[in-house]
């Protein structure tokens, strides 16, 4: 629940920022007295799907602390003799990737791990205790070289830049259809109907469905890399195998869904198109054929 309303109150925000952007821009007067003014119209749609990707990864770390109440190992005083290897890991992998190093933390739950935040030089690795409990020190290096990879491969800008791209289509095209149905087959005459908005609803849930399994489908690609990525950062491939395997045979944690496709793993997917990450199996065929 808690979950749900931290989500909400989110996109509420963000909702707001970009009300007012629009009401100062007058991005939001696409529509005229002769239709459609489709240039207005895209700027408008360009700043509602690239606005929200680029708030929303802006406060990725935030969020994401508060959410899974990670706690950042304090680099000048860890509490202990796994926090320091667990700082020192991290920092020698980001070293050997050239970014900066990142903040690391631990939150309470079942095996995972995640790595998110808008800047490769000012990221967030984070480790769950579940991770800790149940994978060798080995296996834990793998997972935490995996998500230093993301950060040195930009894949939460990437992913931002594709969704704000898909995002401005879905919101463009949805305006056209609800504009259509409106005018056209509902043939209302009188400024904006029932039918418009009711058909943009649809519009936008059909597109953003086709949107999500595109974005699914990138998130997939770039786990590929990141576990090239991780044996690459440790000289050798046999670590990230040994960490995938015997992921395969645990219950991944569960991570919230902004930052689902960070995680190690991703989880119980809806579908295979849908599905943020590969199948194990496939990951550790594609580690085996590494050259």
């Amino acid at each position: 629940m808690k979950r749900i309303g931290l989500f909400l109150a989110t996109n509420l925000s963000i909702l707001i920022v970009l009300g007012i952007v629009l009401n100062l821009t007058g991005a939001h007067r696409f529509m005229t007295e002769e239709g459609l003014d489709l240039q207005v119209l895209l700027v408008f749609s360009a700043i509602i799907g690239f606005g929200g990707s680029f708030i929303s990864l802006l406060i990725s770390k935030p969020i994401a602390k508060f959410t899974t109440k990670a706690r950042v190992i304090d680099p000048e005083a860890p509490a202990n003799a796994r926090e320091a290897w667990l700082l020192q890991t991290v920092y020698q992998f980001a070293d050997r990737a050239q970014i900066g190093r990142p903040e690391v933390a631990i939150y309470e739950g079942a095996p995972n791990a995640f790595a998110t935040g808008a800047f490769k030089n000012s990221a967030l690795v984070a480790v769950s205790t579940g991770l800790l409990q149940t994978m060798t020190e080995e296996e834990v290096a793998a997972v935490l070289g995996h998500e230093v990879a993301h950060v040195a491969n930009g894949d939460m800008v990437t992913l931002t830049l594709i969704q704000g791209v898909l995002n401005t289509f879905v919101v463009f095209f949805a305006r056209i259809v609800g504009y259509f149905v409106d005018k056209v087959i509902l043939k209302n005459d009188r400024g904006l109907g029932i039918g418009y908005f009711a058909a943009v609803i649809v519009a936008e849930i059909i597109f953003g469905l086709i949107a999500s399994i595109i974005v699914a489908w990138f998130s997939r690609q770039r786990e590929f890399r990141a576990d090239e990525g991780s044996a690459r950062l440790m000289q050798s491939r046999e670590p990230m195998i040994k960490a995938l395997a015997r992921l395969g045979n645990l219950n991944p944690g569960e991570l919230p869904r902004s930052f689902e496709a960070s995680g190690i793993s991703g989880g119980r997917a809806f579908s295979a198109l849908f599905s943020t990450h590969p199948p194990i199996e496939q990951r550790i065929a594609a580690l085996r054929d590494l050259k």
